[in-house]
């Protein structure tokens, strides 16, 4: 998982994921702390810090509500949720919701140069 290790949110979010990870499943890249991480991945910087990006057991890179789904499903206590999202089909309508805020989080801390300092 790329997350911004600058934001205060995303940082605690991570945070309780890591908790629950006791298996060491997942392997936590903070982009902001190493801006070059991503790079392996073909994807930018900017688009990373913008958008969640995860890359699965499968080597697949997954972007947004999949991605959250792709970590969901390493976590005790998540797996059933990231089930139930793609059962149901709603992950489509989770990513919009998810594009908008991680739109308005790029915005509102105006990453640049890979600081993230709010306005």
């Amino acid at each position: 998982m790329f997350y911004d290790g600058g934001c205060p949110l995303c940082s605690r979010e991570v945070a309780h994921y890591r908790r629950l990870d006791r298996r060491k499943t997942v392997n936590w890249a903070d982009i902001h702390n190493d801006p070059g991480t991503v790079a392996a991945l073909g994807v930018s910087y900017e688009s990373a810090m913008e958008r969640l990006h995860v890359r699965d057991r499968q080597g697949k890179v997954h972007t947004g509500a999949w991605a959250f789904a792709a970590v969901w499903d390493e976590l005790p206590g998540y797996r059933w949720l990231s089930r139930a999202l793609r059962r149901l089909h709603l992950l489509p309508a989770l990513d919009i919701a998810y594009s908008r805020f991680a739109s308005w989080r790029y915005r509102r801390r105006r990453c640049d140069a890979g600081s993230c300092a709010k306005p």
